[in-house]
């Protein structure tokens, strides 16, 4: 019961990776917002559904939550998610943001309305969300914060709205954790995976692309295995972020998918080259390719 005595509110936790967090919140003794505006994948339509069943199925197996259907791509109804954890619990000690909506499109074809819902739930819907919950986090100095990013944010195609989306949860960790160490919380961001509607919904035609989104892709020399692809197996590693224990870990990105968890490393610079007076076109023609492009050696470890 590493969450005894928490209250935690975890958005999109009406299916997929957001119901296994906050089913796994709750049993580690979390008291815990189920948000989900039981929206469609493209972000359209509306229902109690989905957070009911969630909800049903913790108190029924002995936890304790309620259901929210607020919509989080709204600052003032974000406003009323954090009020309903007071009203009910009392306050807030973690914040898991999973929601998530696609529209996926080649960036040639996208419209300005593709673009911008899909930053409007993920980008805008976590500033909405943690903005209102600061300032319980800030006066109480502990907190927990953890943002699904995407590892398609690193990789893939006809997604630029939503891996954009996605890689700025990165962002918001990588900055949010400096601002906010002095107060005791952390902010995490993780890039998921398993075999959530938002994969099965991915054309055929993308088929490298929804290999990656679903885990099946190689981690570090092994494929995962078929069983491994359930969206349940990221939930523990998730919790964890969440716990007393996780106070050292801030501002990273770690990937949960499968059975594997990985730490991804800052940006730094790779390859520098110098000169002690301006480039001229040609000398960059005669550097780069040898000194800033060349190709990688292939340093994978293969273990048997």
């Amino acid at each position: 019961m590493t969450l005894q005595g928490k209250i935690a509110i975890v958005t999109g936790a009406g299916g997929g990776i957001g119901s296994g967090v906050a089913e796994l919140m709750a049993k580690q003794g979390a008291s815990v917002v189920v948000n989900d505006a039981g929206s469609n994948l493209d972000g359209t339509g509306e229902s109690q559904k989905s957070a009911d069943l969630v909800v049903e199925k913790i108190n029924k197996n002995g936890g304790v939550a309620i259901a929210n259907y607020e919509s989080i791509d709204n600052f003032t109804s974000c406003g009323r998610i954090i009020k309903a954890a007071l009203d009910e619990f009392g306050g807030i000690d973690i914040l898991c943001h999973t929601a998530g909506i696609l529209r996926d499109r080649m960036i040639f074809n996208m419209n300005e309305d593709e673009w911008d819902r899909v930053l409007e739930v993920h980008l805008n819907g976590a500033f909405n969300i943690i903005k209102n919950a600061l300032p319980l986090m800030v006066g109480q100095k502990y907190g927990r914060i953890v943002l699904l990013a995407s590892i398609s944010g690193l990789r893939s195609s006809g997604q630029a709205n939503y891996a954009s989306a996605k890689e700025a949860m990165v962002g918001i960790a990588r900055s949010g954790s400096l601002e906010l160490k002095k107060y005791g919380i952390t902010v995490n961001a993780v890039y998921p995976g398993g075999y959530t509607r938002m994969v099965a919904s991915i054309p055929d035609s993308s088929k490298d692309l929804k290999q990656d989104m679903s885990g099946v892709a190689k981690v570090l020399g092994n494929t995962m295995p078929e069983e491994s692809l359930d969206p349940y197996n990221n939930a523990a590693k998730i919790v964890y972020l969440c716990t007393e224990n996780a106070s050292n870990i801030s501002g990273q990105v770690i990937e949960t998918q499968g059975w594997d968890m990985s730490l991804y490393s800052n940006r730094i610079p790779t390859r520098h080259i110098y000169t002690d007076k301006g480039w001229t076109i040609e000398e960059l023609e005669r550097l780069i390719p040898r000194a800033l492009t060349k190709p990688e050696p292939d340093l994978t470890v293969h273990l048997g």
